[in-house]
């Protein structure tokens, strides 16, 4: 094994009140619509891999609490303190958690799908940065390997069934991303001029779009395409961008102008490719879950989900935004929030639980789909957000 465009408008998202009567809707898990998920993208949805992948790094403060406290009271490798979207996507189809490709196992282990997503993960390889003079390391994943490591699982689930594993592809659910994030963070946070950092999203997206096409041409039926977060509301780039000209933020949220117009443009590029996969592929659902939108929403209406600091970190240094030099969650002099459930942020970067929550609701019972997740699952008989306890998931999931 190898040693983060759309507008504000649209329905919104459902009341703390209202969330809370949907969990508590049922008492059993709702039948699956998919028999299993696989997933790829970056730390926001990487459920494991990242402690396996860098196990040499086993200091790394993601694979030690406070990581993971609100839900699984442990560390488990993902990158906020408890679930994250492909966490509740999974759940509200009736399946256990997507079990990190990385964990190991037979192919009945995997007979629910698996996760190739890897924290710090990039849509483009190495040698695309180094050549415009970003610094990234050798080790540094990428679609292309994620690609190659789902068909070597596709060899072991299928086991030279050709005609069985066109069957898996087209029952299965894919969700490809969210991925590119890491292609903007890293140059961003190495002060790569912003002029080269903008030319970068075309050759993000045909990396992204070739991955859509090759799954595709390998039997996927059903594909779900994050795009980017309002990168302008991370407290991280808060904190590195702060300026003294108030035209810099958005008067409504108080997020950098020009970080969000940049994820637009990422977002608006990739709509605008998936579209053409349409037409190329009309007998396959190619859905844009508008991760920027349903985010919006918390950021504009952050008393209607429960939220007091929607653009401070919970868990990080004493900053304005919940970040400080030299500090940060898990290290050095940092500090823990009492209810990360108050806050947008986990650790600077990645979005608490509450927020996920949020966005992965917004994308199953809200508007932020494109076509609507519904189409595809309206073979459900019920499609629910039932969020199961500890104890059952411990019986599903416990690496």
């Amino acid at each position: 094994m190898a040693s983060f465009a759309s507008g504000r408008g649209g329905r919104r998202l459902l009341l703390p009140a209202v969330a809370a009567a949907v969990v508590a809707l049922v008492a059993a898990p709702a039948p699956a619509c998919f028999p299993r998920v696989f997933s790829f993208g970056d730390s926001l949805t990487d459920t494991g891999n990242y402690r396996f992948v860098y196990f040499n790094d086993s200091r790394d403060p993601v694979l030690r609490p406070p990581y993971g406290e609100t839900f699984f009271h442990r560390a488990t490798g993902r990158f906020s303190d408890g679930r994250l979207v492909v966490d509740f996507i999974a759940d509200a189809l009736g399946l256990p958690f997507v079990r990190p490709y990385w964990s190991g196992g037979s192919a009945e282990d995997f007979a629910r799908g698996a996760n190739f997503a890897v924290g710090g993960a990039m849509a483009l390889s190495p040698d695309f940065f180094r050549a415009r003079g970003v610094p990234v390391g050798d080790r540094v994943v990428h679609l292309d390997m994620e690609m190659k490591w789902f068909r070597d699982l596709l060899d072991l689930l299928c086991a030279g069934d050709l005609a069985g594993c066109s069957e898996l592809m087209n029952q299965s659910l894919f969700l490809v991303g969210e991925i590119g994030g890491n292609d903007y963070n890293t140059p961003l946070l190495s002060r790569v001029s912003f002029e080269i950092i903008r030319t970068f999203p075309p050759s993000v997206i045909a990396k992204i779009s070739s991955t859509v096409s090759e799954l595709i041409g390998l039997g996927a039926k059903t594909l779900v395409v994050p795009g980017n977060l309002p990168i302008g509301c991370v407290p991280k780039y808060l904190t590195r961008f702060q300026s003294d000209k108030e035209e810099d933020y958005e008067p409504e949220t108080g997020c950098l102008r020009w970080m969000n117009e940049f994820s637009q443009y990422h977002n608006k590029l990739l709509m605008e490719e998936l579209e053409k996969l349409r037409m190329l592929h009309p007998d396959v659902m190619i859905i844009y879950a508008d991760y920027y939108g349903a985010a919006m929403e918390i950021f504009l209406f952050p008393e209607q989900f429960g939220i007091e600091e929607p653009l401070v970190a919970c868990c990080g240094g004493r900053g304005p935004y919940g970040v400080a030099k030299g500090a940060g969650c898990g290290y050095r002099e940092y500090k823990v929030c009492d209810n990360p459930d108050k806050y947008g942020s986990w650790d600077g970067f990645h979005p608490t639980e509450a927020v996920y929550m949020a966005i992965a609701m917004g994308l199953l019972q809200g508007s932020y789909t494109q076509p609507p997740f519904a189409t595809v699952t309206g073979s459900c008989p019920r499609l629910t957000t039932h969020l199961r306890s500890s104890t059952e998931y411990k019986v599903l999931y416990d690496l």
